[in-house]
């Protein structure tokens, strides 16, 4: 709800704060003596003249030989911070002419409402036709490279699981069902690249089906967020599009719930095989059975980050099956003990426990938090209220436990726990964990612009503290990008601080002011062309309207064109981030169609386009409808 403009405009009123000042007494006397009245009675008489010609000349020579108290105070004053001797200004209370000729210093003026508004749409960087034919053009790049990416998986890789762009082969990683295929769709639709959308569609619809059916071990988790998480957000998109278009390529809408349907009914098999909330890591398909992992332990975050799509698949299909199964498990750890909200990485299937102390927010431990208020988000209208309770109190926890600063330069980073709270805390931040500052941001504006929301008095003080740290962690891990010759980010980075500090491990990068505070581990100078930062500036983006994380986007981008992309097709990580030129490597993950080019377009692109206050993005990067009480969607 925008606010109306009031009925005046600075025209109709004349804002001048000088006519408020307080007046000296002489002033008083002074104006007193010489309004029209007085002077005309006063001048009536030969007496009277003479009274006012005597006045003049007292109060004249009292201003000419004596300092006013402010002149003796101001004295006072410079004194204090060291005036030099000899120095003849307006301050030395002595003669007194330049002041009393002087006009008095006026304030500011005040901004009427209407310029106030006009002032708050400048702050916010209304873009000007030049700067956004800019923001398209490198949109346009960002679809270029998706199509580059898309042409190279195509013509080596196409129904495996991901590219090999060196070697210019496929590989199946992820249980053999075209992974990358399921993963970029939806990017291709929101792209509005149809020819793509038609092959991936058609892919899906003839060969999915079998291998659904015949493949064997897969991860529940990454077959859910990439697989079923893909096919539920393509089917959502599909629908809307050919609402606008009838004509539009690809199978119709219905494929991709079916075989999300499908894949979703043989995943149960973790949660119902499982003696308690918490399910197995992974499913063999062909069998239809589930098992623990080897060390018979599933992580935290992949047990807990189930539930945006299983519930979205209850809502389709009318089933509350799925829901039901994946809420059992975070209603069974809202029951489990913590550490001011933070939890181990560790949780035992068998037991229900968590297993170990160590804590932290990148692999294994990060999804938890980032779906504990997507899913409130997702449900809001199932009054789940403790999601958003454990949310909060884990945020307080990362604030209190894990948030530190960094030496030289104070970067504000979230470190770990290895041995729990009452162990050592460790200064390594994870790429994985430039997830967070998207995920605080949409904690505390729920989606809505920071402006609205001031506006509209909905932040409150944590939500405002919560805002502040997300800008200054995204800050952080921009500069684990920028610090290195690559201009790309290590998979893991250090921090030099309160009882830590390593040389000679920086990231290449000799001008960047943070040379000092960020170190790298030779094991952990390795590039996966990841998407979590780029995720965080777009959320940000869309919630403060600073035109900085754009900027930062591209020139994150632009890196990525230079170092990783391959000229054959596709993109490859990268070994060394620290070293020109970068050793290869001959990799391109599915989240690099799926994630980072995703984001990396919606940053640069209309804030109407997948609104946050609509959709929620699973860990994938799927947008998932916000659910509502209807189920045409």
């Amino acid at each position: 709800m925008s606010s109306k403009t009031l009925p005046y405009s600075i025209k109709d009123i004349q804002y001048d704060n000088a006519k408020f000042r307080r007046r000296s007494l002489l002033q008083v006397i002074s104006h007193t003596f010489l309004t029209k009245r007085m002077k005309r009675e006063c001048m009536a008489c030969s007496t009277g003249k003479f009274l006012a010609l005597l006045m003049i000349c007292g109060l004249t020579y009292l201003v000419l030989t004596h300092a006013s108290p402010i002149d003796s105070i101001t004295n006072g004053v410079s004194g204090a911070f060291g005036s030099k001797e000899g120095d003849n200004s307006i301050m030395d209370g002595g003669i007194g002419v330049k002041r009393f000729w002087r006009k008095p210093p006026r304030l500011p003026p005040r901004l009427s409402p209407d310029e106030v508004n006009s002032h708050n749409r400048s702050m916010h960087g209304i873009a000007k036709p030049n700067q956004q034919s800019e923001w398209i053009a490198r949109q346009e790049s960002v679809q270029k490279a998706f199509i580059h990416a898309w042409s190279g998986y195509k013509k080596y890789a196409m129904g495996y699981d991901e590219l090999m762009p060196l070697s210019q082969r496929g590989v199946d990683g992820l249980g053999g069902l075209g992974a990358t295929v399921v993963d970029a769709l939806d990017t291709a639709m929101i792209m509005r690249l149809d020819d793509v959308v038609f092959e991936a569609g058609s892919w899906i619809e003839k060969h999915l089906p079998e291998r659904i059916s015949q493949r064997g071990q897969v991860n529940l988790f990454e077959t859910t967020i990439r697989v079923v998480g893909g096919l539920l957000s393509a089917y959502h998109l599909s629908v809307v599009q050919q609402e606008g278009n009838p004509t539009n390529k690809g199978p119709k809408p219905s494929v991709y719930l079916e075989n999300a349907k499908n894949l979703a009914d043989i995943l149960l098999t973790a949660f119902t095989s499982s003696p308690t909330a918490i399910p197995f890591s992974d499913v063999v398909l062909q069998d239809r059975t589930a098992h623990a992992a080897p060390d018979g332990l599933s992580s935290t975050s992949e047990a807990s980050t189930l539930q945006l799509e299983f519930n979205y698949l209850s809502f389709l299909t009318g089933d509350p099956k799925y829901s039901f199964e994946s809420m059992k498990v975070l209603e069974h750890m809202k029951t489990l003990p913590k550490v001011e909200g933070l939890v181990p990485i560790y949780i035992s299937p068998t037991s229900g426990e968590f297993s170990g102390s160590n804590i932290r927010l990148g692999s294994r431990g990060d999804s938890y938090y980032e779906y504990l208020i997507k899913v409130w988000l997702q449900q809001r209208q199932s009054n789940r209220t403790y999601l958003h309770d454990m949310y909060e109190e884990a945020m307080k926890g990362v604030k209190h436990l894990l948030v530190r600063k960094s030496k030289p330069n104070g970067l504000v980073f979230v470190g770990e726990l290895p041995a729990g709270v009452d162990g050592g805390f460790s200064p390594k931040m994870d790429h994985l964990v430039c997830f967070l500052p998207g995920t605080l941001a949409l904690g505390a504006t729920k989606g809505i612009t920071k402006a609205k929301a001031m506006e509209e008095n909905l932040l409150t003080f944590e939500d405002l503290e919560n805002l502040k740290l997300a800008e200054d962690l995204a800050k952080t891990c921009y500069e684990m990008y920028s610090v290195t010759s690559t201009g790309l980010a290590p998979e893991i980075a250090y921090f030099n601080s309160e009882g830590y500090s390593e040389d000679g491990l920086d990231g290449g990068n000799k001008t960047s002011e943070y040379i000092h505070d960020i170190v790298i581990k030779h094991a952990d100078r390795h590039n996966l062309l990841r998407p979590e930062t780029v995720e965080s500036l777009f959320i940000l983006y869309r919630i403060t309207e600073d035109s900085k994380y754009r900027e930062w986007g591209w020139s994150i981008f632009k890196a990525f064109e230079k170092y990783t992309k391959v000229d054959s097709g596709g993109y490859s990580s990268l070994d060394d981030v620290t070293v020109l030129p970068p050793r290869r490597r001959d990799k391109m993950e599915t989240f690099f169609l799926g994630e980072t080019l995703k984001y990396l377009f919606l940053l640069f692109g209309d804030g109407n386009v997948i609104p946050l206050t609509e959709f929620v993005f699973n860990t994938e990067a799927h947008p998932i409808p916000i659910m509502t009480t209807r189920k045409n969607e």
